[in-house]
């Protein structure tokens, strides 16, 4: 264990230990510190925060950032100048150097997320360490010494359900893990979404897993397939993360594999920033992070209610800071204690429904696609700077771009077009027909974008 990972789980262990009082102490000299970091090195927050108190410890007090803002000021973000965007579009365009340390020092992870627009996000070892931290200690309180036991015998292997095919901060993060070796690094394997369900169900059962890791929605097909009897394998945990599950998605889950079901609420933006619990409620890493629920104005949600959209400070990031920093989702704080005896902040998620996409084979059966298999495609995709797939028809796509200023729109159509056919093809879908639209992407009700749209039932 590195000097700085002994030091965090010292640090997380005395945080459990402390009351509410002196977490809220901890958590706003964190922000003071990175505030004031965030001055002194980007010239971006340099002018942004100009007018502000000389020290900083309420995220109340800073103006709201998100990502295309912090996207089109990229080279005055950084606190490092030697990140560029013109490098780090260099950098991800190249698929050997996932994982790989960008500038010697971090970790590059690119993201659409559920908004459709690109992210490029450098993360620092201090981000890292934090993240790998708070996970282990998370895993731990879900498992408890019998947990740990079960799954030591099952070989503790981990599967991650991920996009392999970009720089992903899951795959990125694996692929990191892998070139540092150590013991870690055999526990561990990614499993591609853009697989063919046959070929990833034969792949799973021959890896028998302890833990099954990735996209919600990857899971629930998979629940299907375990329920079918083509998938048999024994989890004693499954982790669900990335879209918004209901309770009976949650139980399913449970049912078809005999495992503990716990969910992850995070964003590449903040991996570590909620976990979830056994009441189904996601509890807000406070030590690390602030999560703010607001309205359209930024003014504080009530308890109870969902919110417009939510605010996230991420406290250990310091060469991309990512403070007060719009996420997109609707989320609802909890307004009296969690019954799962957790005592920080509690909250749902109404944002991040995954949109899984059925298709008629003409075979007597369907084929159902995540969306993650049509965001990530797109996400890799040079010229485009926001997409919208809808299912106008059961064997029907239609897509909608915007494409990046000075690229050729026909090129750019053929490339979408050919990686679609090939994703189509892959899982024998050869019947779906791929039409190009000429108008935009549409804006849901609030202003946000659905990058994948089923078909109306």
């Amino acid at each position: 264990m590195s000097d700085s990972m002994a030091w965090l789980t010292r640090e997380i262990r005395r945080a459990r230990k402390q009351d509410a009082p002196a977490l809220a102490r901890r958590r706003a000299g964190r922000l003071a510190d990175l505030v004031a970091h965030a001055r002194s090195a980007s010239p971006y927050y340099r002018d942004l925060y100009s007018g502000l108190p000389e020290r900083v410890d309420d995220p109340a007090l800073l103006p709201v950032t998100d990502k295309k803002r912090l996207m089109d000021h990229f080279d005055d973000w950084a606190t490092d100048r030697g990140v560029t965007l013109e490098k780090i579009r260099a950098f991800t365009d190249d698929p050997d150097l996932i994982g790989r340390r960008f500038l010697g020092r971090y970790l590059v992870a690119t993201t659409s997320g559920t908004s459709g627009r690109r992210g490029l996000f450098v993360l620092d070892d201090h981000y890292m360490d934090v993240s790998s931290a708070v996970s282990s200690r998370v895993l731990a309180s879900w498992l408890g010494p019998l947990g740990i036991a079960r799954a030591v015998a099952r070989g503790g292997r981990f599967a991650q359900l991920v996009a392999t095919e970009g720089h992903y901060v899951g795959f990125a993060a694996y692929s990191r893990l892998t070139q540092d070796g150590g013991v870690r690094s055999k526990l561990v394997r990614p499993f591609s979404v853009h697989r063919p369900m046959e070929r990833l169900v034969a792949e799973l059962n021959a890896y028998r897993p302890a833990f099954v890791i990735g996209y919600a929605s990857t899971i629930m097909l998979l629940a299907a397939e375990q329920e079918a009897g083509r998938l048999h394998i024994d989890p004693v945990l499954v982790e669900p993360a990335g879209e918004t599950m209901t309770g009976s998605d949650t139980d399913r889950i449970a049912r078809a594999f005999g495992a503990q079901v716990r969910g992850l609420y995070g964003a590449t933006e903040c991996t570590y920033l909620s976990y979830g619990c056994a009441e189904g409620w996601y509890h807000v890493n406070e030590d690390w992070a602030f999560l703010e629920p607001v309205d359209a104005d930024h003014r504080p949600t009530p308890p109870g209610e969902f919110s417009h959209t939510v605010l996230i400070s991420n406290l250990a990031n310091r060469v991309q800071p990512f403070l007060r920093y719009d996420l997109g989702d609707s989320v609802m704080l909890r307004p009296d204690p969690c019954p799962c005896g957790t005592a920080s902040p509690a909250v749902r998620v109404q944002g991040r429904a995954g949109d899984i996409l059925t298709f008629p084979t003409g075979r007597g059966d369907d084929v159902r696609l995540a969306p993650l298999a049509f965001s990530s495609l797109f996400d890799r995709m040079p010229g485009v700077e926001l997409f919208q797939i809808e299912q106008t028809a059961p064997s029907t796509l239609r897509v909608r771009m915007v494409r990046a200023a000075g690229t050729d729109p026909d090129h750019v159509w053929r490339t979408a077009h050919d990686g679609l056919a090939r994703l189509l093809a892959d899982n024998k879908l050869d019947n779906v027909t791929v039409e190009r639209a000429e108008e935009p992407p549409r804006q849901a009700t609030g202003g946000k974008y659905r990058t994948v749209i089923p078909l109306a039932a």
